[in-house]
């Protein structure tokens, strides 16, 4: 289960639908959709759904007719995050509840010591939401206990202080979650009930594996629960809520396998595990080792909804692999935006993409001829999905191979799964008949002699270089220099972060580990602060421990022999570092506009996507690419 922000007031309606839907179709032998409130208390995001009324029932049942089309059982999350609250629904801090008035390091909540009679009410919520669930035409439903959430903050004796039978001693502490069985169990007869519960919260408040194990096996000795879904960490804390969607650069893939072995050692009924298991090889060897029962793999397929079709085809090579980069799913979410990947734009957007008729695979209207400048990202899914809808597209790369900026993505420390972007979108060019042209500079010569129908520009953008005092100095490198060209620098180095991205932190990491003394300077509030979280948290936790200095809110001012000169931009005042060997910028990009500008009066229909529209990432990039040619 994972939030998507498709509900439609606090509902589930047919967006949600349809996004579920191309899961099924896909393969998926089992969906758990996302967490519905089981009280008025659960509220914790604007976004969320509510299953605190009969309201919810039609679009719970428009979800259960997609799925059983396709034989793929559904199952529904119950949810109450306690003290673990964004926001109230009119911008005020919220009210928030807990087994006791203890604070949560992350949201700096204090929450209010839940009443017994609140109590009755949450738990009689449960019964009632899963009532509605089950008729519906759900199969089953699941307790979300997992990640610090109410269930787990009466489980923690760390949070749960209480004097009275919901709180004391183990049994006490169980309580809560026993009664929420309970009742669930009463209302709902056959239907599966399951328990989804955190090996590891990862957190120093948190519960130990030992705890949980315990908690297992007793839930696992009264006989109502059908399943154990096992994850990793908590909502609490920064460095333990990372663990809710692993990225890339900071944990093995299937890594939570090992905690999951440990809860299967001690209860009767199927354990599921969770966590960056993004390859169907990792599912496999989990399963072997019979550390699991099934392999919950979501970012997986929100990446490739057919996933598991491709699996049981014999076509593992097809898949459209996860790289767990986090923007656009769990990012999205971060925003309030519904969730998509920056790979496959299509999910998410199912209504637009793949139901309306108007996805990749509609054939053209009329075949065109589409010429394609620029191998990047963009350029790439737009030449991929143009080729696989009919048209005749010819693609031209002026370097040496296919990529662009990922080639240089994918050499940041712990980047190199991005690399795999570049990989899959290079078979959606393949397997679509693609003409591809590699070491090719196009200019309006060429472009007159084609004649294409359409030409797409997505000629990137190149590193912005402004006019600051001693920036053409040697010693002055771009990020492109020190990654793409290998530039060696100096021992003592600064590094000037503008875009507050990936880059900064990959340099400082990168410089660090080659033995530099590195400052890192941002024009931001925190190195990272325009990325997803759970990315950008472990890498500064990363950039600590090599003792890089951070310093945020500085502005390039100018550069000579030895020193580097900023100005603090709320303060004005500046800020000088001296004994510099080198420094290092990130300051943006700026559109290669070349081509475009030679094309002057070009009478063609002409099209700008990416970068070269306005310097941005590789999921504007792609989404372009996708926009553009559908409707070729």
């Amino acid at each position: 289960g994972h939030d998507t922000c498709l509900a439609e007031q606090n509902r589930p309606g047919e967006a949600l639908a349809a996004y579920h839907r191309a899961r099924a179709r896909g393969g998926a032998g089992l969906i758990v959709v996302e967490v519905a409130g089981v009280h008025e208390s659960a509220r914790y995001t604007s976004e969320m759904i509510l299953a605190t009324s009969d309201a919810c029932i039609p679009g719970y049942r428009k979800i259960a007719e997609a799925c059983h089309e396709f034989d793929c059982a559904v199952f529904g999350q119950l949810f109450h995050p306690g003290r673990e609250i964004l926001q109230a629904p009119n911008g005020t801090a919220p009210v928030a509840y807990s087994a006791s008035a203890a604070p949560n390091e992350r949201f700096h909540i204090m929450p209010r010591a839940l009443p017994k009679n609140l109590i009755r009410e949450i738990v009689a919520g449960y019964g009632s939401a899963a009532t509605r669930l089950i008729s519906a035409g759900l199969d089953g439903v699941e307790i979300v206990a997992s990640h610090g959430y109410l269930p787990d903050q009466f489980l923690n004796p760390r949070i749960n202080r209480r004097e009275d039978e919901y709180g004391g001693d183990f049994e006490g502490r169980l309580r809560f979650l026993r009664e929420c069985i309970a009742e669930i169990r009463c209302n709902i007869g056959d239907g599966a009930l399951g328990l989804r519960i955190c090996a590891d919260s990862k957190d120093p408040q948190g519960l130990e594996r030992r705890d949980v194990v315990e908690i297992c096996a007793a839930l696992d000795r009264d006989g109502l629960l059908d399943y154990y879904s096992i994850a990793a960490g908590s909502s609490a804390g920064l460095r333990a809520s990372i663990h809710i969607a692993p990225p890339m650069n900071s944990f093995d893939p299937g890594y939570v396998a090992e905690g999951s072995r440990a809860i299967r050692d001690v209860v009767s009924k199927p354990v599921i595990v969770t966590g960056r298991v993004n390859r169907a090889g990792i599912a496999e060897e989990i399963l072997a080792r019979g550390d699991a029962d099934l392999c919950g793999m979501t970012r997986a397929m929100i990446c490739d909804p057919e996933l598991a079709k491709k699996i049981r085809g014999g076509r593992s090579e097809e898949i459209r692999e996860c790289i767990g980069c986090n923007q656009a799913c769990i990012g999205h979410l971060h925003l309030g935006c519904s969730i998509s990947c920056i790979q496959y734009p299509e999910s998410g957007r199912e209504l637009v993409y793949v139901e309306s008729g108007h996805g990749q695979s509609r054939p053209a209207s009329s075949a065109k001829s589409v010429m394609v400048i620029g191998g990047g990202p963009g350029g790439m899914k737009a030449a991929a999905v143009a080729a696989a809808r009919g048209h005749a597209v010819s693609l031209y790369e002026r370097a040496e191979c296919l990529g662009g900026q990922a080639l240089l993505a994918q050499k940041l420390p712990g980047r190199g799964d991005f690399g795999g972007l570049i990989e899959n979108l290079l078979r959606e060019v393949r397997a679509a008949g693609v003409e591809v042209h590699t070491r090719v500079e196009v200019d309006l010569e060429r472009i007159e002699a084609a004649a294409p129908d359409v030409l797409i520009l997505a000629s990137g953008a190149r590193p912005r270089i402004p006019e600051i005092p001693g920036i053409d100095l040697p010693h002055v490198l771009s990020s492109w220099d020190v990654l793409g060209e290998g530039t060696r620098t100096g021992n003592s180095v600064v590094v000037a972060d503008w875009r507050c991205d990936w880059i900064g932190l990959g340099l400082a990491e990168l410089l660090a580990r080659d033995g530099c003394r590195v400052r890192l300077c941002v024009n931001g509030m925190m190195p990272g602060q325009t990325i997803q979280q759970y990315v950008r948290d472990p890498w500064i936790g990363i950039l600590h421990e090599l003792d890089v200095e951070m310093i945020p809110l500085l502005r390039l001012s100018g550069v000579d022999e030895d020193t580097v000169y900023f100005e603090h931009t709320l303060s004005g005042r500046p800020v000088i570092y001296e004994q510099v060997d080198s420094l290092v910028f990130s300051l943006g990009h700026e559109a290669d506009n070349t081509l475009e500008r030679q094309l002057g009066d070009y009478s063609g229909r002409v099209i700008p996507i990416g970068d070269c529209l306005a310097p941005r990432t590789a999921e504007e990039a792609i989404l372009e690419g996708l926009q553009v040619t559908h409707e070729l």
